[in-house]
């Protein structure tokens, strides 16, 4: 089981890299930047789409959006987690009380499908992927999803849920993966619990044991 540690990180050894997780506090905010900006739509959305209503992201611009994931930071628990290898940060993942995410809430393709409550604050959820094009192919994501889910365990967390994409139903482009993959989430332990399209899972992990 991945660890991480409140204070510092720990590394894992990758081939001939070495893959550190850090929590994305308000020191690390031009971190999580440079690794939201490394290919797909992280930079302009600033991991803010599932955290806003339609309404919302439609009134905001991208410095606004920028604005509100350094206030996030600022804030705890972390919202998500940085992936640095070699020392350069190379990936990110929103991680957090699925509650704060309210896009979750109202999205026809997932809300009435979950078996958890929506007002339950110990429900957390890993809701969102970037990683840098020269990073991919790295097993980053599976690094993330584990630390994420260790952060969830110490912060409280009862289950986790997430939505990744299952890659063998169709075509999907590399910005629609930014749910994750769902052969990652299996083989990290989650179970399917639903499937509101062919391509689309619900998975969940239970923390309670």
């Amino acid at each position: 089981m991945i660890r991480l540690p409140n204070v510092g990180a720990r590394a894992y050894g990758q081939d001939m890299s070495t893959i550190t997780i850090e929590p994305a506090v308000a020191a690390r905010f031009d971190d999580a930047q440079h690794a939201l900006s490394g290919g797909g739509d992280g930079h302009g959305c600033q991991c803010q789409w599932w955290v806003m209503t339609n309404a919302e992201w439609q009134r905001t611009t991208r410095q606004q959006r920028e604005d509100q994931l350094r206030a996030e930071m600022g804030a705890a628990p972390p919202p998500g987690l940085i992936a640095y290898v070699d020392g350069e940060a190379a990936g990110w993942v929103r991680v957090g009380p699925r509650a704060t995410h309210v896009r979750l809430a109202r999205t026809r393709a997932i809300a009435p499908h979950s078996p958890e409550p929506w007002d339950d604050p110990a429900v957390w959820t890993v809701s969102c992927f970037v990683v840098r094009r020269e990073y991919r192919q790295q097993g980053i994501n599976a690094t993330l999803l584990a630390a994420a889910v260790d952060h969830a365990r110490r912060n409280g967390a009862r289950v986790i849920e997430a939505y990744p994409i299952d890659t063998t139903v169709g075509k999907r482009s590399s910005n629609d993966l930014f749910h994750g993959v769902l052969s990652v989430f299996t083989e990290a332990g989650f179970r399917e619990v639903a499937r509101p399209k062919p391509h689309l899972a619900i998975v969940e992990l239970d923390l309670s044991d």
